[in-house]
């Protein structure tokens, strides 16, 4: 499935849909609009990072009858209530993709948004016990502190990565796997993403977060699947070629 008879890795997916793959647009949607209205792909995908200033469906109501809207969410999505209100709480809501499995343009794709941190869970670190969001929650209660303390880190939380939306993800299978966070290949990414798209057997990784895009082809191999980071508002295709690249911020 992986090599030619040369033993070259040989790309999983063949040009059979067009699905777009976005890097961190940081409230930038301009670029987005302009690329779908000339190309018309099947569906976009965003990586997290959006920081909508507006509902995300009025963002992009230039494009909605052209494409499909995908989105999982990164961490600076939760930096303001009105960046998360406008990602979840919009008329795209159900297109969110964190911690499930849904069919993109013919493919399952697998979402895990958001970042590892320390409060909830960060690997290498000690176990701190919590689970869900709910959880975090209830440890905070019991160490009251200020109010806009209080309140900064609820909502900062909304965006760690929590321990049961990973592994009800891993009892799952997909084809691709889309998250915020890298895996080992990157020099900041984890071997939890490793071991996550392994356990669902997905044949592609992308990621967004680190505003790169690094030729990860030798690891591909020992990894099994095919990883790609997708620039700072990059766009880039199933086939791993880069279509938009911007100069990171």
């Amino acid at each position: 499935m992986y090599t030619d008879f040369a033993g070259a890795y040989v790309p999983f997916f063949e040009a059979s849909s067009m699905i777009w793959l976005l890097g961190d647009p940081h409230g930038k949607f301009d670029y987005i609009i302009t690329m779908v209205k000339t190309h018309r792909p099947d569906a976009i995908i965003f990586l997290g990072d959006l920081e909508c200033p507006l509902p995300l469906d009025v963002l992009l109501r230039p494009i909605l009858t052209l494409t499909e809207v995908w989105f999982i969410h990164g961490n600076h999505d939760s930096d303001r209530g009105s960046y998360w209100h406008n990602l979840h709480g919009n008329g795209l809501a159900e297109r969110n993709l964190h911690g499930r499995v849904a069919t993109v343009a013919g493919h399952r794709v697998a979402g895990l948004g958001g970042t590892f941190e320390a409060p909830v869970w960060l690997p290498g670190e000690p176990d701190t016990g919590i689970q869900n969001y709910q959880e975090f929650l209830n440890r905070l209660n019991l160490r009251p502190q200020p109010a806009d303390v209080m309140a900064t880190k609820r909502q900062h939380a909304l965006s760690h990565i929590y321990p049961d939306d990973y592994f009800c993800l891993g009892i799952e299978q997909a084809d691709i796997l889309v998250c915020h966070e890298a895996p080992s290949c990157h020099p900041y990414g984890y071997t939890e993403i490793d071991d996550l798209a392994t356990t669902m057997g997905v044949k592609q990784v992308f990621h967004g977060h680190h505003h790169d895009s690094l030729d990860y082809r030798k690891s591909w191999a020992s990894m099994g699947f095919e990883t790609y980071g997708v620039g700072f508002r990059g766009i880039m295709d199933l086939q791993g070629n880069v279509l938009h690249t911007h100069p990171t911020r």
